[in-house]
């Protein structure tokens, strides 16, 4: 199996374009089913659906949750149809295996005053505090992914244009409005920061860097996230994305179109954004149940 699950890793990468993190997963859920096959003394070859019913039965033992037992399903069909289509096997095992529908969990959602009271924790009188409010203000500012964030080019930005062009999963890029506040933290952060630590060979063209010279990664920045939400004392949990989620919010919350929400967030398809706008209904929802005579 190893040699046709590096042929299909490779497949994903060079031929649909997803990103490192995208690839991470399949190759995860499909290693942790040849360990079954090998468990089993079966080969994938002929892989039966009676023996994915009970790859399934064994996730659910685990206790996976019905949204990684969809996921492992997902990475399933696209293997054996990867195979099918190279002539490896001649009928697709997971042909009449639905994919389980996951009820959508609404997203944790700062208000603005909870996003305002982690914004003033850094200590913008020192170099690291003023780097960390440039970040924040451009992941929640922009809508950004954290591995968008992180890994941000300066040639990317469009300051007169106040635009950013970002680049997202599967080396898709749009264009995304950048406003005034984050611009001006930025612009800061390059100036009396980002020069000073910048260093030859090592830094390349990456916006936000350590002070080593070195580019960020995923866990320092959500180190330095958390170090923040717990001085403002906001109780919610708050990952990198919870901004994401936020600007999302507040943005239909003030009269944005969704289509134009979609754009901005770079959803290839707009039922991933609409799940935004069930946060407001929710909003709705609990305005009429605080402030209507009859709402309760």
């Amino acid at each position: 199996m190893n040699l046709y699950l590096r042929d299909f890793l490779n497949f994903l990468k060079l031929e649909k374009g997803l990103s490192e993190n995208t690839i991470a997963s399949y190759n995860f859920d499909l290693v942790k089913f040849s360990c079954f096959l090998n468990d089993s003394q079966n080969s994938f070859e002929k892989v039966s659906p009676e023996s994915i019913t009970l790859y399934l039965e064994r996730l659910t033992q685990e206790n996976y949750s019905s949204t990684s037992i969809s996921r492992h399903i997902s990475s399933l069909k696209s293997f054996y149809k990867f195979l099918l289509r190279e002539e490896v096997v001649e009928v697709n095992p997971l042909e009449l295996v639905s994919t389980r529908k996951n009820p959508r969990k609404l997203p944790d959602v700062l208000t603005e005053e909870e996003v305002d009271d982690i914004f003033k924790q850094p200590q913008t009188t020192t170099e690291i505090g003023l780097r960390d409010r440039a970040m924040l203000e451009m992941i929640y500012g922009c809508g950004l992914r954290v591995s968008e964030l992180i890994g941000f080019q300066q040639e990317d930005l469009f300051f007169d244009e106040e635009l950013i062009r970002v680049k997202g999963k599967g080396s898709k890029e749009r264009l995304v409005p950048i406003g005034e506040t984050a611009i001006y933290w930025i612009k800061l952060y390059q100036n009396q920061v980002r020069l000073g630590w910048k260093k030859q060979g090592i830094s390349l063209d990456f916006l936000f860097l350590n002070w080593r010279g070195k580019s960020l990664s995923r866990m320092g920045f959500l180190k330095i996230l958390r170090n923040y939400v717990q001085k403002a004392e906001v109780t919610k949990k708050v990952t990198p994305h919870t901004f994401r989620h936020s600007f999302a919010t507040h943005l239909l919350e003030g009269g944005a179109d969704l289509r134009a929400v979609q754009a901005m967030l770079g959803h290839a398809d707009i039922s991933t954004t609409q799940i935004y706008t069930r946060v407001d209904r929710e909003l709705l929802k609990e305005i009429h149940k605080t402030y209507h005579p009859r709402g309760r």
